[in-house]
C-alpha cells in the first residue's frame, strides 16, 4: 500500500468522507481525492494534520502496510 491507500483506509475506518477530512484539515475535497489516488503529495504540515485527524501516527501513514 502507498500513502494514498493508507489515508483512504484510515479515513474509512474513522467513518469520515473525503469532504469531512478536507474540512478538518483545511484543504479541498479534490485535494484529498488527489492524494488518495496518488496524483498529489501533501506537504508535511498537511500530512501531519491528516494524521492527527485520523488519530494515527505520521509514521503509520507512511508505512507500506497497515499493521
Amino acid at each position: 500500500m502507498d500513502l494514498g491507500d493508507n489515508i483512504a483506509n484510515y479515513r474509512k475506518l474513522k467513518g469520515l468522507t473525503q469532504s469531512d477530512l478536507a474540512i478538518v484539515t483545511g484543504v479541498s475535497k479534490g485535494f484529498i481525492s488527489a492524494i488518495e489516488e496518488g496524483r498529489k503529495v501533501p506537504r508535511l504540515k498537511t500530512l501531519a494534520r491528516i494524521a492527527e485527524c485520523l488519530d494515527v501516527k505520521l509514521e503509520k501513514l507512511l508505512m507500506d502496510d497497515l499493521k
